[in-house]
């Protein structure tokens, strides 16, 4: 007794579509039901890729490398065996291209800051799959719930300098989806931006009526002192 096979299932031996470039992939197409021998054949965009006869149920792996960005496109495979009337489709999978990420960038609009005052800091990885998420640090205490941005575009973080320890050392931390690849920031700090006394600008205004006044008296000389002087003699 000849039975049809079942539609195939491809699945990622490795559990997941995430791969990154030049990573070695393996798919198994497998279908549970129907007779032997089964013939399993790979595709890419409808493009045959690759064909395994096998005598019994176990499934077909295909052993790929993703040397490419045009290697992430979409697979399936046909099975069929002696009976089968152009083969029956397994459902499509389409991996997903992962970049590590690179050291993220800690800045800020401004490097001296006083008491009082609202100071900004910005977080970016030039480099790196979206999404990614950042997490703000203060020495090593974190400072901030992890932002996901889904652009690339800076993380931002709005701090109140509101005593001289929050003028200590900050960081930043970067990651993606791709596993193990945590990558910190620049470390950061701001300056006390010396406070100006009130009585500078009294004193310098003063100064330069005492210079103007000097420099109106030496003017004045040749028109009143030096004429009198020759009057009297």
């Amino acid at each position: 007794f000849l039975e049809m096979l079942s539609n195939p299932m491809l699945i990622p031996v490795q559990g997941t579509l995430n791969v990154v470039m030049n990573q070695n992939v393996t798919l198994s197409c497998h279908s549970d039901s129907g007779s032997p021998p089964v013939r399993y054949t790979l595709f890419k965009c409808s493009q045959k890729v690759s064909t395994l006869n096998m005598p019994d149920f176990t499934p077909g792996l295909f052993n790929l490398t993703i040397n490419s960005a045009s290697d992430v496109g979409e697979y399936k495979c046909k099975a069929e065996n002696n009976i089968s009337s152009g083969g029956k489709y397994s459902n499509s999978l389409n991996f997903t291209l992962i970049e590590p990420i690179s050291k993220p960038v800690l800045s800020s609009p401004t490097s001296q800051a006083k008491k009082g005052q609202n100071v900004t800091l910005f977080c970016l990885s030039e480099n790196g799959s979206l999404p990614i998420s950042y997490i703000f640090f203060k020495g090593r205490k974190s400072i901030s719930p992890p932002v996901k941005m889904q652009k690339r575009e800076a993380a931002v973080i709005f701090l109140f300098i509101n005593s001289p320890s929050d003028f200590g050392t900050y960081k930043c931390r970067a990651e993606n989806s791709f596993c193990n690849n945590t990558k910190y920031s620049n470390s950061f700090n701001f300056t006390l931006e010396e406070e100006r006394s009130h009585s500078q600008p009294l004193i310098i205004s003063l100064g330069l009526i005492l210079l103007l006044f000097v420099i109106g008296f030496a003017l004045a000389i040749p028109f009143f002192i030096i004429p009198s002087y020759k009057a009297s003699e």
